[in-house]
């Protein structure tokens, strides 16, 4: 019996190196493709040994082909840290336009099913507690983080066009803060950032009073979530995440506490359109997808803590890579 074949974008990213390590494991055909903006090859450099196994190092925003039949597809290759989308904007706006039109054009070409990856930040900085999926948001489109929120909103509205009027089988789902193993340590997120202070020694840097909150949620637990999703006949988005919530300032005390640190925690202004809050309702994946997550904060952490400290002093305080200088 011939394997599935599934098309994973952002492939050598945190979430699709994962991802793509999960479908290998499902016994799929994998073809990963990443343009390396953000992705690493580390991420997936235990794959290529792999018959089941080809990655395309490739620009999802400008076109795409693949040979043979495609059954999945899941999209998930787009800046998804303020560092990141602060830096290259124009090509996060492409990637979440044109590239999502482009996925959803092969899609409907090979007439496979595919997934896109959107975000909690759809939600903005919320005014309804938790977010559920029925929460159109509170977005500043202008605003700083304007470009990675308005682009993947604008992907959820061009996926469900596909689904509407092209009867495309298309899945969403939304993704609330994720950590574990192969995260970038200089991404600007909370939790890689207040390790990477820890084990350099600095100051954990809080921004705010530090009452805002995050819910994380275990990569592994993550995956699972996404799995279910691709796999059910739900057209809708869902949210897939951690409710467990935790403000900024308990979390940092929490990251001393798991590393030893002795130092102290500062404090700095708040960046502009920061959410103050986030919690999924994650009401319709239990009852949808019978998911909800298994890994404990503590457990998580320290697993995430071990793959960090392993780190060479060299990639310790290794600032984020420039991305190329050419205009997107």
């Amino acid at each position: 019996m011939a394997r599935k074949r599934i098309l994973i974008t952002g492939a050598a990213g945190f979430l699709g190196s994962h991802l793509c390590d999960r479908f290998i494991n499902e016994g799929f055909e994998v073809i990963g493709m990443d343009n390396l903006i953000t992705g690493d090859l580390k991420n997936i450099e235990h794959l290529f040994k792999l018959e089941q196994f080809e990655f395309y190092h490739h620009d999802v925003s400008t076109y795409i082909h693949v040979p043979g039949h495609l059954d999945y597809i899941l999209h998930f290759a787009s800046p998804a840290s303020p560092i990141d989308y602060l830096k290259i904007p124009i090509q996060t706006l492409k990637v979440g336009s044109l590239g999502t039109h482009n996925c959803l054009g092969l899609a409907l070409a090979k007439k496979a099913r595919i997934l896109v990856a959107s975000t909690s930040e759809v939600y903005g900085d919320p005014l309804v507690h938790p977010q559920t999926e029925d929460y159109w948001g509170n977005v500043n489109p202008i605003g700083p983080r304007g470009v990675y929120d308005e682009a993947k909103r604008f992907q959820e509205a061009m996926t469900m066009a596909y689904h509407t009027f092209h009867q495309l089988e298309t899945r969403i789902v939304r993704i609330f803060n994720t950590y574990g193993p192969r995260m970038r340590l200089n991404d600007g997120r909370a939790l890689p950032a207040f390790i990477g202070q820890a084990l350099r020694g600095e100051d954990l840097t809080v921004f705010g009073d530090g009452s805002q909150t995050r819910s994380f949620c275990y990569v592994d637990d993550l995956v699972e979530g996404i799995y279910r999703l691709l796999m059910s006949d739900y057209s809708y988005p869902v949210n897939i995440g951690n409710p467990d919530e935790i403000s900024l300032a308990d979390f940092a005390t929490e990251i001393l506490k798991l590393t030893g640190s002795e130092q102290k925690i500062v404090y700095k202004p708040l960046p502009e359109d920061d959410p103050k809050q986030r919690q999924p309702d994650i009401s319709r994946a239990k009852e949808l997808l019978n998911w909800e997550p298994k890994v404990n904060r503590a457990d998580g952490l320290k697993i995430t803590y071990d793959y960090f400290k392993n780190f060479s002093k060299e990639d310790l305080y290794k600032l984020p890579k420039e991305f190329e200088s050419r205009k997107y």
